[in-house]
């Protein structure tokens, strides 16, 4: 839950910046971005050798992910 509120407020970050974030190791954080990646519900854009993450707009599952965590923080 930590990458995807991560990404909803930034909108898109490489792995590293993720991970370091998070204060999670890269491999760790790597992994969880691809399985979030094979959902659909992040999308990965690739520079060279940097690889983005954000959500992935065409994805209902993404949208659902949005609703939540907007949700989650309008009740806090």
């Amino acid at each position: 839950m930590k990458i995807l509120k991560l990404l909803y407020e930034l909108g898109s970050l490489n792995v590293s910046e993720v991970a370091r974030r998070i204060g999670s190791n890269f491999a760790a954080t790597s992994e969880h971005l691809k399985v979030l990646e094979a959902e659909g519900i992040l999308q990965e854009l690739t520079y060279g050798r940097v690889r983005m993450y954000r959500f992935n707009e065409a994805s209902a599952k993404a949208k659902a992910v949005k609703s939540l965590i907007e949700a989650w923080e309008q009740n806090k």
